[in-house]
């Protein structure tokens, strides 16, 4: 799974997953978003950012 350098809104950490899991972008984008008003969502995000490699 790498962050791809197209297709990507911030880091890309969002599209990576939707590829890797076959799902839609704006799913895994919504997911994000609801899991952010608990306050884990951002955090998830930092580390799957720091950790996903990116796209050559």
């Amino acid at each position: 799974m790498v962050r791809p350098r197209s297709g990507k809104m911030i880091a890309g950490v969002c599209a990576a997953l939707a590829a890797r899991f076959g799902i839609s972008k704006a799913l895994v984008r919504i997911g994000f978003v609801l899991f952010g008003l608990f306050g884990v969502g951002e955090l998830v995000y930092i580390a799957l950012w720091i950790l996903i490699p990116k796209e050559r």
